[in-house]
């Protein structure tokens, strides 16, 4: 058997929505894996030298856990991967792997890849829905915490912008810098501007940067990277819509005329992918 997975780098939080919105971005990780060759691992692409190739990689992690949970084993398998998205940028790299594994596992086993089955496992291993929600579903998507997702079809006319700095913000970090407790009015706010980001994303770009405001957890994070909040706000007082991708450090513009990356940096023009992840066969 040989199978190829196509899975979207992935924007989640989008300013107000904390832990529940995503955008799936059309910048795809592939992941080859073929039962019939020599077994292996390795890599191409974004991180490709530092990613392990013992099988101890998210994808295989992923793929033994889900055959664990089914109470079957996997054959011996040939693993390649093309790496598209930049690792510990806050783009989704590791939601992109899990759902990877995922799809890839159950499919060898006999499983229906559905996307709620894919989900399912991707958010409970690698524990964030709401990257995993739109590297599955595609689109925007608002993953619950009971497990449910709710997708929408964003505007045609965003064209968001990844700028992406050298710098690297791992995840564990960035949630380590937020506070346990939220003032009363501080909630109020980000419910009020969530709602108001949905109508953004949806219908109406030009409340964007309104819409985009948070209180939650970007200014701790953009505070752990001091070159990352003077981009933020010059974007901001330009007239740019933009927010922190994911737990950062990578920003996430919505620009209305081209955009020039600063300097040290990447700019990535992805568009909005409408779809999930793909499996091709062959």
């Amino acid at each position: 058997m040989r199978l190829t997975v196509r899975v979207p780098a992935t924007s989640a939080n989008l300013g107000p929505g904390y832990d529940c919105f995503g955008l799936a971005l059309d910048l795809c990780n592939e992941v080859t894996i073929d039962t019939d060759a020599a077994p292996g691992v390795s890599w191409e692409g974004e991180g490709a030298s530092e990613l392990p190739t013992d099988g101890s990689d998210l994808v295989s992690h992923v793929m033994d856990t889900v055959a664990e949970a089914t109470g079957r084993a996997l054959p011996p398998i040939r693993l390649g991967g093309l790496n598209r998205i930049p690792l510990e940028r806050g783009l989704g790299s590791s939601s992109a792997a899990a759902v990877a594994g995922a799809a890839i596992a159950l499919s060898i086993l006999g499983e229906a890849p559905t996307p709620y089955a894919v989900f399912g496992h991707a958010a409970r291993i690698e524990g964030h829905p709401d990257n995993a929600a739109p590297a599955v579903f595609g689109g925007l998507t608002i993953a619950l915490p009971d497990g449910t997702v709710h997708r929408f079809d964003p505007h045609p006319d965003l064209h968001p912008v990844a700028l992406v700095p050298n710098e690297r913000l791992p995840t564990a970090e960035a949630r380590r810098a937020l506070s346990g407790d939220v003032p009363r009015e501080d909630a109020v706010f980000n419910v009020a501007h969530a709602a108001l980001a949905v109508e953004a994303l949806t219908r109406d770009p030009s409340l964007l940067q309104v819409g985009l405001q948070d209180r939650l957890h970007q200014d701790a994070r953009l505070a752990l990277v001091p070159t990352v909040l003077e981009v933020f706000r010059s974007l901001g007082e330009a007239g740019v819509p933009v927010c922190v991708s994911g737990a950062g450090p990578a920003l996430l513009a919505f620009p209305h005329d081209p955009l020039a990356a600063p300097e040290g940096w990447r700019a990535i023009e992805p568009g909005i992918r409408s779809e999930g992840f793909e499996l091709v066969e062959g």
